[in-house]
């Protein structure tokens, strides 16, 4: 395995022309510093520095080879310092996931800038993700914060999740739907028409909940010609492919007049938002995460670990 410290030595060679005048910065023997580079050409089964030149002299993978690492180690320098000063609680960016389908209208995103104004050095770095990605990229470090619909199919020891809110499910169908206009519909009703979103055998989320409460009303949802997967599925909607269960908070940003939103009547028929974080994520994450849910809270949103807040209707 090649390691850091390799690449500083041979970083360092490169940059002083040669082993004596690295030897006397990095305070090591030339004799370790060149075990340290055969064992690294060895790892790499390439020769990066010719040993027949008169002068010092890179082979040209060694070259491509000293430019990549230095890349390497400066990236690593500022993750460093990015750490450090995170840890203190000081500055920096945060990237927050969501579903699609948890748009961030009132209360998040309203939520998210009042949070925003306690904290002047951080920023955020805003993308969209299926719950399941949420939840890996989380894990893994790529991302800090999530903000997910459940539920989230495989389990992660090191992911913390806190419910935020519950909110109603409604039909999405067409203006020309035969139950277009009303204010409030049976899921059993819809158990002939075609659902233009189905759940992927590998992701929780919304798609996977609504198939779930389908089934348990006698039901398997019928898949459309066209499926989608959040982002234009209420497209396919108005151009009358089929029809969706969707959260009242995508009814309400809806921008189209070719479809119409009845509630549905059923009990279970809800949907959890969920806030993704690790459990030992750096504590300018943990503080900012305490904030905004703080800030749900005072909205009006019961914003506690494992709860179940009241509807958002």
């Amino acid at each position: 395995m090649i390691s850091i410290r390799q690449l500083r030595y041979f970083v360092e060679i490169v940059e002083a022309r040669g082993y004596t005048r690295a030897s006397e910065r990095l305070f090591i023997a030339q004799s370790a510093l060149s075990r340290q580079v055969k064992e690294l050409e060895a790892d790499l089964d390439v020769v990066l520095i010719k040993r027949e030149a008169k002068a010092f002299e890179l082979t040209q993978a060694g070259q491509d080879f000293y430019e990549r690492s230095r890349r390497i180690l400066l990236d690593l320098d500022r993750a460093v310092a990015q750490a450090r000063t995170i840890g203190k609680g000081e500055h920096g960016a945060l990237r927050l996931l969501h579903s699609s389908s948890v748009p961030l209208s009132a209360p998040l995103g309203p939520t998210l800038n009042a949070a925003l104004k306690d904290f002047p050095g951080i920023s955020l770095e805003i993308s969209q993700a299926p719950s399941e990605y949420q939840a890996r990229e989380i894990v893994e470090g790529s991302a800090d914060i999530g903000l997910a619909r459940l539920p989230i199919l495989r389990a992660h020891p090191n992911l913390e999740s806190t419910v935020l809110y519950r909110e109603r499910l409604v039909a999405a169908v067409p203006a020309t739907h035969r139950l277009a206009g009303r204010s409030e519909v049976e899921i059993a009703e819809l158990r002939d028409d075609f659902f233009v979103t189905v759940p992927h055998r590998d992701r929780g989320g919304l798609s996977y909940l609504v198939a779930e409460r389908c089934i348990a009303h006698g039901f398997y949802p019928r898949v459309a010609r066209a499926t989608s997967r959040k982002n234009s599925l209420l497209s396919l909607v108005n151009a009358g492919f089929g029809i969706a269960v969707v959260p009242q908070s995508m009814a309400s940003i809806s921008l189209s007049a070719g479809v119409s939103f009845p509630a549905l009547k059923d009990a279970d028929f809800h949907s959890e938002v969920a806030l993704l974080r690790r459990r030992d994520a750096p504590a300018m994450v943990q503080q900012f995460v305490e904030t905004f849910v703080a800030r749900l809270h005072e909205a009006g949103v019961t914003a506690m670990a494992g709860s179940v807040a009241p509807d958002l209707s």
